[in-house]
């Protein structure tokens, strides 16, 4: 059959709902690769110049794609529409109410001024921080999806037939390109309402200097991520980069909160200004403000003309994305979806670092010990060495929760207990990051035949080296902190981390997803509470853990008497050994689960 006679063929159907319905069904289809008639083309990808010109039916299929989309065009313009009447309308709330009410209250007196100063002080690094942070992320979506995804029906179906695929794919890659500028207008705005309240700079000036970098930065995101996703060496270069960008950007971070504080270094901020577009668009939000720096209009200059031609080649370059990795993203973009919507957070996870490379392992040896009690320890430690990536989250993830108790010694009341539990929720996320020994086990039961304990013992077990490793780091911390010139109270760091443990301890035991609970029935005039009971059990052991160690850690980190100082020590040893003890009664009912890989 010749490949005008495939693409002509649903034309000739009589009833266009069948013609619908056959279509719907070769997109559920699991895909030609899998059932083999079309697996051929995954070998070489058909390309236009393979074909002649009575070969192309690319306006024909797209015009028969438009047919049968027509009955179903309305029903789609609903759904985007209300999804984008119910962001606009949280924006609105969230967003635009208070920011006029502060507005408002400025009019009429309210000095807001005196945190200029400050905020001037962090731009700088700060931007710089968040603009690096935007392309990394786009650079690493690259490495597991892309701006050129198409659904698997497209690249199963449509591009395997002589279609040019130029029509088909440069459509999302502007979707991508739209949808990436969202978050930059966003900050844009925010920019703008921040600086007109605290340096009453001109609206107008501040919007549109601040829209440089929050359009520029995620559309040269969003080419660079386009590299990544075509090209191999790209994709290696990213993987290779990662670490060491993560810890620039939490250099960065660092460095704004200091220079907030009063601890700026000038002579670096003009070199990190000058570096790159996360600098260039430091430069150009500065603009309308007494710090502005020399030479905004040529950051702008240097930010918008790389911006449209990078976007030029990038449109030229959509349609050559290869079929068999339009194949294999699509399904990982499916699978991911899918996994999401049946609220598999750790199965999406998982699947993500799958695509992009992330669970890569390094082939690192330590001795087998003569004691067989020491094997399960022997077994975490060599299994966090060969997977060095979680060690440096774990460690970049501590640095942030000791900064962020920095600012809870000079406040008082609901802020000072707020930011305490923002910094235990940082070193919760570092030392969960050594649980992967425990929530591997718990992914599927049946990996623990090997093991002579029984499981609930075997899983406590699993919080030795998490604890000595987060008692190490928080040590650590503490010293690098006190030799900063910091009080006694940061010795409280390595004290908590038990109970740390614990907390994610019982979040790895929680078996299989409780779905169950989203679709609790209405219990009030404002509707149900099942998200809200979801999330308690999904996230039970943070819930518990933050809000009883931050009422004593923040009165400590007030004060620093040694009252509080024992007092959280106390708390701190009785959470822990509680949340071990539900850690371990949740991890003896697993095995009688019938779903072994149910804990996310």
């Amino acid at each position: 059959m010749s490949g005008s006679e495939t693409v002509a063929a649903p034309a000739t159907t009589a009833d266009p709902q069948l013609a619908a319905d056959e279509a719907e069904t070769a997109a559920a289809a699991p895909g030609p690769t899998e059932d083999g008639p079309t697996d051929d083309a995954t070998d070489g990808d058909a390309t236009p110049d393979d074909w002649t010109a009575d070969d192309d039916w690319t306006d024909e299929a797209l015009a028969l794609l438009h047919a049968l989309r027509t009955p179903h065009r309305r029903n789609r313009a609903k759904q985007i529409g209300f999804a984008a009447y119910c962001a606009v309308l949280i924006l609105v709330i969230w967003g635009g109410v208070p920011s006029l009410g502060l507005f408002l209250q400025a009019s009429m007196g309210a000095d807001y001024t005196g945190h200029g100063p400050a905020l001037l002080a962090a731009m700088p690094s700060g931007i710089a921080a968040l603009g690096l942070a935007t392309l990394l992320l786009a650079v690493r979506d690259g490495l597991w999806r892309g701006p050129v995804v198409p659904p698997r029906a497209t690249t199963d179906w449509l591009l395997a037939h002589p279609v040019r695929p130029r029509p088909v794919l440069r459509p999302w890659f502007w979707l991508s390109c739209g949808l990436a500028l969202v978050p930059g207008l966003l900050m844009a705005v925010g920019g703008m309402v921040t600086l007109g309240l605290t340096v009453r700079a001109g609206l107008l000036a501040a919007l549109g200097w601040c829209l440089v970098g929050g359009v520029c930065l995620p559309l040269l995101g969003v080419s660079a991520a386009l590299l990544v996703q075509r090209s191999d060496r790209a994709a290696r270069w990213v993987r290779r980069l990662t670490p060491y960008a993560s810890v620039l950007i939490l250099a960065l971070a660092a460095q704004s909160a200091l220079a907030a504080t009063g601890h700026s270094v000038h002579g670096l901020e003009q070199v990190e200004l000058w570096s790159g577009p996360w600098g260039w668009a430091g430069i150009a939000a500065l603009a309308p403000t007494p710090a502005a720096v020399p030479g905004a209009w040529a950051a702008a200059a240097l930010l918008l003309v790389p911006t449209a031609v990078c976007l030029v080649l990038a449109d030229r370059a959509a349609s050559t994305v290869s079929l068999t990795l339009l194949r294999e993203r699509a399904r990982t973009a499916a699978g991911v979806l899918a996994a999401l919507r049946t609220v598999e957070l750790r199965a999406a996870r998982l699947a993500v670092n799958s695509a992009s490379g992330g669970s890569r392992q390094f082939r690192v040896r330590l001795p087998a010990p003569r004691r067989a009690w020491l094997v399960v320890y022997w077994r975490d430690a060599l299994a966090l060495l060969r997977s060095p990536a979680r060690l440096g989250r774990s460690v970049l993830l501590t640095v942030p929760a000791l900064l962020c108790a920095v600012p809870a010694h000079g406040t008082r009341g609901v802020l000072s207990w707020a930011i305490t539990a923002v910094a235990l929720l940082f070193g919760y996320l570092a030392v969960a990051q050594l649980l992967e020994p425990a929530r591997i086990e718990t992914d599927d039961v049946r990996r623990a035949s090997w093991s002579p304990y029984p499981f609930a013992g075997l899983m406590l077990r699993h919080a030795v080296v998490p604890t000595v490793l987060g008692v190490l780091l928080g040590t650590a911390g503490a010293v690098a902190a006190v030799l900063s010139g910091a009080g006694p109270t940061v010795w409280l760091a390595p004290l908590v981390v038990p109970a740390l443990v614990g907390a994610g301890l019982v979040n790895a035991c929680r078996g299989a997803a409780r779905r169950d609970l989203l679709f609790r029935p209405a219990q009030a005039a404002g509707g149900g509470t099942g998200i809200i009971a979801f999330a308690g059990w999904y996230a039970a052991g943070p819930a518990v853990a933050l809000p009883f160690l931050a009422l004593p850690l923040s009165e400590c980190l007030r004060t620093g008497a040694a009252a509080p100082f024992g007092r959280t020590a106390a708390v701190g040893a009785a959470l822990a050994a509680v949340l071990l003890r539900w850690a371990w009664s949740r991890a003896g009912k697993l095995p009688r689960q019938t779903r072994p890989g149910g804990a996310a």
